[in-house]
């Protein structure tokens, strides 16, 4: 049977924390950010663009406090958590600003940072009362921990047998073959032993990372630490794998029943501690997709990213909010689902990502405005790494994107070396989303490239995105009233 997020002690502990979040904002109001996606989402990338443009002042029309010239200046403020690491904000940014500039690497843990922004009311009686204050508080964490969300509604019975199921069905059959192997190979019933542990979720690991790498572009691959397991690597909390269910109950001696025990543990010290901490304190969400990669790997990619992101955003706690209820139980009431990387496709394409991102998320929409929350999807490129232009073939003029293609990329047999610049046409998307999960076709005449990041100043000239102002406005817009 399906098991409960959370228990009465761990509420009891969510309380506490929003308490104490109210408390320390009795005088400067908080705003909490959650920033998710799966890995390469670009979640590092869309935070330091969001600071560095509100910092810097930039031209965000779009974003109604700016645009209206209320919004008087932000700057970074003392960490909030002591607890939790800093965002390498400076780091990111020198990175993206450089005299070679770079993407910055991808979280690998837990970090976040605060914002101040001083604001003028649009209210006459705010207006009159002089500027407000409202602190940020963005909240990063890695996409790979995402994937053990759903692991808290499910027992290790329900979970191993939901695991076998899909590696057992194309395309991860292939890539699961040796991990297959090992399981069959293995008896549940058999004592227990480190050793036996050991080499079965080693083997487990390696098949999680093949349905990873982009030529398979897998997103369902729960659980997020094996792929990303930081100081906890070895650990036995860490070294488990499905197995099939016994026809008997299993002795506590078993293999089986070992598993169990460290699937347990795992949710108990890894997720539970993840989610009371971080996940229950939000009051906002942005959700960033990368689905041009999907694309890239064909249709069971899409569908499988469909079903990671419905999974993920079921252990969300969203609804209506107020100061009244946000005293003990915080809830998500706006969620925002972003495609990332819109800057690979010409601008006369996005509607069309927008229109597949709706599709990807509809059941998870659908669920939080039934609880209350508002939510909206766009196509957004929180850094712009390519400019638009157009291209003459067999006599067509079609539009194009210009940049430099990373080191590595390969198109038609060439492999780039990441300083050459092209002009390239990667394909219109469909008009109908549905037919990008079903025909192998049309998603091969798709191509997506990776580009570098722009060569640009930021001292003199802000990051170029495409609608952060949309996002910034859709996220706080309403707070700055």
């Amino acid at each position: 049977m399906a098991q409960r997020p959370t228990n009465w002690l761990d509420e009891i502990g969510i309380a506490a924390e929003n308490l104490r979040d109210s408390a320390g904002g009795m005088f400067t109001p908080t705003i909490r950010l959650g920033v998710t996606g799966l890995s390469r989402a670009g979640k590092t990338i869309f935070i330091t663009s969001l600071v560095h443009n509100l910092i810097a002042g930039t031209r965000m029309p779009l974003f109604g406090a700016m645009a209206e010239g209320r919004l008087i200046g932000a700057q970074l403020a003392e960490q909030p958590d002591d607890q939790v690491p800093r965002f390498a904000y400076e780091k990111h940014l020198e990175d993206l600003t450089g005299p070679d500039p770079q993407w910055p690497a991808s979280t690998s843990r837990v970090a976040e940072l605060r914002l101040t922004l001083r604001y003028q009311s649009a209210s006459w009686l705010g207006a009159m009362t002089g500027p407000r204050a409202v602190h940020l508080d963005i909240v990063d964490y890695p996409g790979e921990w995402l994937l053990d969300l759903p692991l808290l509604t499910k027992n290790y019975a329900e979970w191993s047998a939901e695991a076998l199921g899909l590696a057992r069905n194309p395309p991860r059959l292939k890539l699961a073959g040796d991990w297959l192997k090992a399981v069959e190979s293995a008896d549940p019933q058999a004592e227990a032993t480190d050793t036996a542990a050991e080499g079965l979720a080693a083997a487990f690991t390696g098949y999680l990372r093949a349905c990873r790498a982009d030529e398979h572009g897998l997103s369902t691959l729960p659980p997020g630490r094996f792929l990303m397991p930081g100081e906890m690597e070895g650990s036995p909390a860490l070294t488990f794998c499905p197995l099939p269910e016994p026809d008997e109950t299993p002795r506590s001696n078993t293999l089986y029943a070992m598993m169990e025990r460290r699937y347990e543990a795992y949710k108990r010290h890894v997720v539970k501690p993840f989610f009371r901490d971080h996940f229950a304190r939000l009051d906002r969400q942005i959700v960033l997709v990368d689905a041009l990669s999907a694309l890239n790997a064909g249709p069971a990619a899409v569908r499988d990213l469909e079903t990671a992101l419905t999974d993920i955003l079921r252990c969300f706690r969203v609804g209506d909010s107020n100061p009244i209820s946000q005293l003990l139980t915080r809830r998500i009431d706006r969620i925002l689902f972003a495609a990332t990387k819109a800057d690979l496709l010409h601008h006369t394409s996005h509607d069309r990502l927008e229109a597949l991102l709706g599709r990807l998320v509809d059941d998870a929409a659908k669920r939080a405005k039934f609880s209350g929350a508002r939510t909206e999807a766009i196509a957004l490129s929180s850094v712009r790494a390519t400019r638009e232009g157009t291209v003459k073939h067999e006599g067509e003029t079609l539009p194009c994107i210009i940049g430099r293609p990373r080191q590595g990329e390969e198109l038609e047999g060439h492999t780039y070396d990441g300083k050459e610049e092209i002009a390239f046409f990667p394909g219109d998307l469909p008009q109908n989303p549905e037919s990008l999960f079903q025909a192998a076709e049309a998603v091969s005449a798709l191509k997506f490239l990776r580009f570098r990041p722009p060569v640009r100043d930021a001292r003199t000239s802000p990051l170029p995105h495409i609608r952060l102002d949309r996002a910034t406005e859709f996220l706080l817009g309403d707070r700055l009233k």
